[in-house]
């Protein structure tokens, strides 16, 4: 075998099928089967239903206005395409692993390897974000009870050092200090100190959390189960009292403008938008734990997706209506609304409901990762330790034990920048390689899967579509007389960056990934025509990639050296250790 195929070696459904397999010792490594289609819906709803809601919607309004309320439905239909392609693969092949088992099945080990190393953003990482949310809401629910936790015990250390040297620089400049870097100039200066000059500044809550979900987690998937459908009982409850009573107070001229920022303004909330509807892929890693994971994956799936974009759609209008959008840039935007309209009670029960909210989604996605290390391992990509089950608890232990390592101490120090956006970056991947890989497996829809996507021939509308998407794109850009090779203020380059930030905000290259795209539905509208591609599984590679060309070229940079770190530990261990490299065998 050559080196160049073993790279795209691929396992047989047969083979991995065969599951529970041996460990190296000889001994079963299966999980406990407890979850039914409700179980798995709640597990949906407890991802999709978090950190998007009480959180980073209100900056998505802020961008889009109103009109965010579209994106969700736009975003949804994009997850209901790949969604499809994930049922007919957990129908297919109900094991753990969600996309980097499917895409082993499809694509080969290469591929498969490089899914599996970004879907660490999409859950370890992205936990990391959720940790510091349900921190900042934890210790502002403290406060309105009189407790105070200190600030040295509830900033990152991140955040407080840049915050530090803000404020330095601020009065070498002689510039006034903003409230936000004199707070942090106060906090670094008076932390305690360690050793003689480390300064005590950690967010011990967002640690502390972390550690307590992870040893549930390890405890058993049918105590996590019940915790996560107590969890979403609460904040369901929660959400339809929010739109019940929020619907009172709603004013319909805050819907004017309706996309105040126009669709560039919409498109900016991308990324809180799909950072918020990725929980559905973290069910697909709990086939081996279904009681009938053929049946009920696909159901629950579906479930989640529907009832989640119903209430997005419904609370993103109610809150647009209750104030306006320019207003919404916060970081707890129900409790904020219903603090503007004199609703300081419900305001409360609002915050009280986000802390369990946030607690739900690091428990899904504390989940997730061990089950996709553990299938990982089991192919001999990682070391078998990653594959031990625990003989009592029936839980990938040692995987648990560092997916909880992986986002506790980064939870601990880090601020949130860049990583939603690379959190939603590794997740559109993983749709984009389930929709490609369903084309691969099935084109035509002749699978006997118990659940297959419905075969529609996209030979001559996958060209269709992309022409009249074209001619949309030429005709926005002659109206607002723009055109997509210049940056915000017109002027070519290469590549603009905010002197501020230094954040990448235009030029050329900031279009790469937008000029990819072009290439690639040109060459996807011939193959489609030429071999009479299924239309849907099309339809979700597509907007898939689209969105991720709408996270830049920064998040691109990132996500390319994070892969290229994945592809050293791929060659350097799980390319000779691979069970299906000949000399392991």
């Amino acid at each position: 075998m050559s080196s160049q195929k073993s790279l795209f070696r691929r396992k047989t459904i047969a083979a991995i099928l065969q599951n529970p397999p041996a460990d190296h010792e000889g001994h079963a490594s299966g999980l406990a089967r407890h979850l039914t289609v409700r179980d798995l819906t709640a597990l949906g709803i407890a991802a999709i239903i978090g950190a998007g809601i009480f959180s980073t919607i209100g900056k998505a309004s802020l961008d889009g206005g109103p009109a965010v309320s579209l994106l969700f439905v736009f975003t949804a239909v994009a997850c209901a395409f790949s969604a499809l392609c994930y049922a007919q693969f957990a129908a297919t092949i109900p094991v753990s692993g969600s996309a980097y088992t499917y895409a082993y099945a499809s694509f080969g080990e290469l591929a498969a390897w490089i899914i599996g190393w970004a879907l660490i953003m999409e859950y370890a990482v992205g936990n990391i974000v959720v940790a510091i949310s349900w921190s900042d809401y934890f210790t502002g629910l403290l406060d309105g009870i009189g407790i105070h936790i200190p600030d040295y015990l509830s900033t990152g250390t991140q955040s407080a050092y840049q915050g530090y040297h803000s404020a330095l620089n601020a009065m070498i400049a002689h510039q006034p200090l903003t409230a936000a870097q004199e707070a942090s100039y106060k906090l670094w200066a008076t932390a305690p100190l360690l050793f003689g000059d480390f300064h005590l500044v950690c967010d011990l809550p967002a640690f502390l959390i972390t550690v307590l979900i992870t040893a549930l987690v390890y405890v058993g998937i049918k105590e996590s189960k019940n915790a996560s459908n107590l969890l979403v009982l609460l904040k369901l409850i929660v959400v339809f009292v929010v739109i019940a009573v929020g619907a009172f107070y709603v004013q319909p001229a805050n819907w004017t403008p309706f996309a105040p920022n126009g669709v560039s303004g919409v498109l900016k909330g991308v990324s809180a938008v799909f950072f918020a509807y990725i929980g559905f892929d973290a069910i697909s890693t709990t086939a081996e734990e279904c009681k009938n994971p053929q049946r009920d994956l696909p159901k629950a799936m579906m479930y989640a997706l529907v009832i989640c974009t119903v209430l997005y759609v419904i609370i993103t209008l109610v809150l647009t209506g209750m104030v306006s959008y320019k207003e919404l840039g916060v970081g707890d935007p129900l409790s904020f609304v219903f603090a503007k309209v004199g609703l300081s009670r419900l305001s409360g029960l609002v915050a009280v409901s986000a802390v369990f909210a946030m607690a739900s989604v690091l428990l899904v996605f504390q989940l997730g990762q061990p089950r996709i290390w553990l299938t990982m391992s089991r192919d001999g990509l990682l070391p078998s330790v990653f594959s031990k089950i625990h003989p009592r608890f029936h839980t990938p232990s040692f995987s648990t034990i560092v997916t909880g390592f992986f986002v506790a101490v980064p939870a601990l120090v880090l601020n949130m920048d860049l990583v939603v956006d690379l959190t939603s970056i590794g997740t559109l991947f993983a749709f984009a390689l389930v929709c490609g890989g369903i084309l691969i497996i099935d084109p035509y829809g002749k699978s006997e899967a118990r659940f297959k996507v419905p075969y529609i021939n996209g030979q001559w509308l996958v060209p269709l579509i992309l022409a009249i998407g074209a001619f949309l794109v030429v005709r926005y850009n002659a109206a607002s007389n723009h055109e997509f090779w210049l940056d915000a203020s017109g002027q070519h380059g290469w590549l603009q960056t905010d002197a501020v930030s230094g954040k990448v905000t235009g030029g050329f290259a900031h279009q790469i990934p937008t000029l990819v795209f072009f290439l690639f539905c040109i060459g996807l509208s011939v193959l489609s025509f030429r071999k009479k591609l299924s239309l849907l599984p099309v339809l979700g590679l597509l907007i898939n990639l689209y969105l991720m060309t709408e996270l830049g070229i920064s998040n691109w940079t990132l996500f390319f050296v994070w892969l290229l770190i994945g592809l050293a530990v791929y060659f350097g261990y799980g390319y000779r250790n691979s069970r299906l490299n000949p000399a392991v065998g």
